[in-house]
């Protein structure tokens, strides 16, 4: 089949063959994503309207454990300049969200042991009775079964782990040895069997990715079943290993955001902050190709520019304030709209 063809297929039965799969994420001409993305908007729109969720992240310690070779926040990286979040801190940036409409609060780190399993069923449940209309999401990293089952009976509802490949021999170039994707996906399974609302996710264009690969990550999310998927393009960071190999790119990011909403109808699809660094319209583009949540950065402003997985990051320096009326605006020029909600996953 050609590539029309192709996204057809993918428009009307939610999934292609392995080779057609690989057709779409290696040859899309102007026609095929005008008509890829066209389907992506009329499928989000079917199950979400022209709504955009907007998720307030707060980015509470960048100290990690490990050493991933991609990422800056990685434990061998001595330039890094290190912070935590008291509670206080934390439950603060909430209630300025609240204030600005926020409905879903995102806790995000690197994995900090400072932060015990008592520490972080205390800042949920403190979150949840400061604000119980409100949704919390972990993005904390690798936790056993039961510290995930603490912080769901603490009041968290979603919890995101990027798997950011599911080939366990890519897996090996990316992280260090201590690490496995078997691990990283018994996580997943874990959480979902739990009753989180679970996000997954891959970097686009990460060194030593192939097209197969992609196909074998979106074969594992068919398997998952995710309520969110979250993909951004691999952005190098000077302090890491990988200083001098080449980004993703932001036309195979926005295709892949129009295959995952073709193929997963109902997902909560982010357009993220690494794909607005690549590009000064990345998120309008992605909220164009498909996605439906935006994340802006409800962290305090002094610690904004220390969260850095890669090197640009945009947002680190705005106030929350303008941040989320700048992102209103944005949003709104791309004709769909920014509401006040929880914004979950629809079935």
């Amino acid at each position: 089949m050609n590539n029309k063809e192709n996204i057809e297929k993918l428009y009307t039965s939610g999934d292609l063959p392995d080779d057609g799969l690989i057709s779409l994420i290696t040859i899309m001409d102007k026609e095929d994503e005008e008509l890829i993305y066209s389907y992506a908007r009329e499928v989000r729109e079917k199950y979400y309207g022209k709504e955009v969720y907007l998720r307030g992240l707060i980015e509470f310690s960048n100290y990690c454990k490990n050493d991933c070779k991609y990422c800056g926040i990685r434990r061998s990286n001595e330039n890094a300049s290190r912070y935590r979040l008291s509670t206080e801190e934390i439950l603060e940036c909430c209630d300025k969200g609240y204030a600005l409409g926020f409905r879903t609060f995102v806790l995000q780190s690197g994995e900090d042991l400072f932060y015990t399993n008592e520490k972080i069923c205390d800042i949920v449940s403190r979150i949840k009775a400061n604000h119980p209309d409100c949704a919390v999401t972990l993005s904390i990293g690798e936790k056993t079964r039961e510290e995930y089952q603490a912080y769901f009976d603490a009041g968290a509802d979603r919890y995101l782990l990027r798997e950011e490949t599911s080939n366990p021999i890519h897996y090996g170039k990316l992280h260090p040895p201590e690490l496995s994707i078997k691990n990283r996906k018994q996580c997943l399974y874990d959480l979902k069997d739990i009753g989180y609302q679970v996000g997954c996710g891959i970097m686009v264009g990460s060194p030593y990715q192939t097209p197969e690969n992609i196909v074998e990550d979106l074969r594992f999310m068919q398997d998952l079943k995710p309520h969110m998927i979250g993909i951004g393009p691999f952005i190098h960071h000077k302090d890491t290993p990988f200083r001098d190999m080449p980004d993703g790119t932001l036309k195979d990011t926005l295709h892949l955001l129009a295959i995952l909403r073709l193929m997963f109808p109902h997902i909560l699809l982010p357009a993220t902050t690494a794909l607005g660094t690549i590009h000064p319209l990345g998120r309008e583009l992605g909220i164009k190709a498909g996605a439906n949540v935006v994340m802006p950065n409800l962290s305090p402003r002094g610690v904004r520019g220390k969260y850095l997985l890669y090197d640009g990051k945009i947002c680190t320096g705005d106030e929350a304030a303008e941040c989320r009326s700048c992102m209103e605006r944005r949003i709104a020029s791309t004709g769909y709209q920014v509401v006040v909600s929880r914004g979950d996953y629809r079935a």
